[in-house]
């Protein structure tokens, strides 16, 4: 067997027309988005984040009080803030307050009227499904 000596080079499948350029100058100033309720930009990340809300309130139980000094493990100034964490990540859940939901909402389907829920599969589509529709007539 005789071994051939080319040396081959990827050739991509997709050609470009033209030249590869750039623009010279671009726009990279934050702006909102232009689906924005607000329009506008907050002056801060520190400012976005007392109005954010993720599983609950971030900035915690609406109280004038302070929340109750707990024993800090050791670790970095830094660490040891309150507001390291965040509202979240620094008190516990009942520091938190209240994330029962509205009314009118609701965390899980099986809460919602029978009529929204989900619908059981019957053994017919449960047998499509394992055997992947080979077994399906119609």
């Amino acid at each position: 067997m005789r071994l051939t000596a080319i040396l081959r080079q990827h050739t991509p499948l997709i050609r470009f027309l033209g030249k590869r350029t750039f623009p010279k100058e671009a726009d990279h100033t934050p702006h909102p988005h232009p689906a924005s309720p607000t329009h506008s930009l907050p002056e801060s990340f520190a400012s976005y984040r007392q109005n954010a809300v993720q599983h609950g309130s971030l900035k915690g139980p609406q109280t004038s009080t302070s929340p109750p000094s707990t024993p800090k493990p050791s670790g970095s100034a830094a660490a040891q803030s309150s507001g390291a964490y965040g509202a979240v990540g620094g008190r516990s859940g009942r520091q938190l307050g209240d994330v029962r939901p509205k009314d009118g909402e609701v965390w899980d389907r099986s809460e919602l009227p029978q009529r929204f829920r989900r619908t059981p599969f019957s053994e017919a589509e449960i047998e499509a499904i394992e055997s992947g529709g080979a077994t399906l007539t119609w």
